[in-house]
């Protein structure tokens, strides 16, 4: 049993912090031709098997033939043909996007214009194969994790970054940061584990007594199907405004839940032969309900619930005609607006809170797949829609 402590010690977490600067990739990058190879390839590239999956799905299906009721959404031009995978401000006019092959961009603008972006002591070379999976600010203090393990931190609205190492002993990989405020961030693992720092990530304090596999195979009688004798990880790991936890087994075929305070995770079955493909939060509050996607582009959402652990959820099937497309997210932009992305860059609108859904046709001559969305509703309530390909799309209403 993997037991995680309070407090990691200092000496497994720390070495010697290495200052980053910010500076033009196009002057890192020109002398390179191993990064120069690696551009004219990256529309090639397949970042994920969650990927390959979507395109397989997809391209089984024709589209669906209500297509471009409404086209919402206006493609934004990025100086990268990669996959991104996060996106994120500070100010209504200050961002950062973040993607594959060390896809890393600022804006200034309210993301009208994306400037690349570089570090002064990572060579092109190794920029190129860092995955930067996940940015966070908060009022100009930010965070960025990237893939193999790597963790930067911010405290000067990204004019200049430091490395914050992390221990090899860490259970699992990092799988999500999150800024809290001054020198406070929150970051989960693929294993369970959930982590808070408040001196810049110097020293970070379990808030889970054990690992999720560890919890599992205890608790044999679990009575969850697939989580007994569990060896595998958990996918997306979803925070909402509370600070509970939600997130799907690595096969799809349970979910756990975690409520802040609680010591451990508790398993759910997910009450359909169907895999889990994605889940979330309803308005990012369990206090609104969840939603699931299920492979065959399928979509649930359950009623409004007064805790994430609960017996029983009461999901139920939302209307919407994909095609078969897997859908890969879901986001309310208000209480009755609920837009959710899929494969082959299809997008979906509900104005009812997710009971029924049309077409939307804002990227369907775009090549690609959709994997995020985000509205942030304190800054105006602008939202964005990220993809494989480079592809980000500005909602415009």
């Amino acid at each position: 049993m993997r037991i995680l402590l309070a407090t990691l010690p200092l000496s497994l977490l720390l070495s010697n912090t290495a200052a980053f600067v910010p500076s033009s990739s196009s002057k890192c990058r020109q002398s390179s031709s191993l990064v120069q190879m690696a551009n004219n390839r990256r529309t090639f590239v397949t970042e994920s098997a969650s990927t390959a999956a979507v395109v397989a799905t997809a391209s089984s299906f024709p589209l669906p033939a209500s297509a471009a009721s409404t086209k919402m959404w206006t493609p934004i031009e990025v100086p990268f043909a990669d996959t991104l995978y996060d996106i994120d401000f500070d100010s209504p006019t200050h961002g950062y996007l973040v993607g594959a092959r060390g896809t890393f961009a600022e804006t200034n603008d309210g993301g009208n214009t994306w400037e690349p972006r570089s570090f002064s002591n990572l060579d092109a070379e190794e920029e190129v194969t860092y995955r930067f999976q996940q940015v966070s600010f908060v009022d100009g203090e930010g965070w960025v994790l990237g893939k193999p393990t790597l963790l930067l931190h911010t405290k000067d609205a990204g004019k200049s970054w430091e490395r914050i190492p992390l221990s090899p002993k860490l259970p699992g990989d990092p799988a999500k940061i999150l800024a809290l405020g001054p020198n406070r961030a929150e970051m989960t693992t693929t294993s369970g584990a959930i982590y808070i720092t408040e001196n810049a990530g110097r020293n970070w304090k379990a808030q889970v007594k054990e690992t999720i596999d560890a919890t599992l195979n205890r608790v044999s009688s679990s009575g969850v199907s697939g989580a007994s004798y569990f060896t595998g990880n958990i996918l997306q790991p979803t925070r909402d405004s509370s600070g509970s936890y939600l997130a799907v087994s690595s096969r799809g075929n349970f979910f756990l839940t975690w409520e802040k305070g609680g010591d451990f995770w508790i398993p759910h079955n997910r009450g359909t032969p169907r895999r889990i493909q994605a889940m979330g939060f309803v308005g990012d509050s369990i206090k609104k309900g969840l939603w699931m996607t299920l492979n065959g582009g399928k979509l649930l959402v359950s009623p409004p619930l007064d805790a994430v652990n609960e017996d029983e959820y009461g999901f139920t099937e939302a209307n919407i005609k994909t095609g078969g497309y897997g859908i890969t997210d879901v986001a309310w932009r208000t209480d009755d607006e609920v837009w959710a992305v899929g494969g082959s860059n299809t997008m979906y609108r509900s104005v009812d809170n997710g009971k029924n859904f049309a077409f939307d046709s804002s990227a369907n001559k775009i090549p690609g797949n959709l994997y995020n969305l985000k509205f942030f509703k304190e800054f105006g309530n602008m939202g964005w829609a990220l993809g494989s390909n480079g592809i980000l799309l500005k909602y415009r209403g």
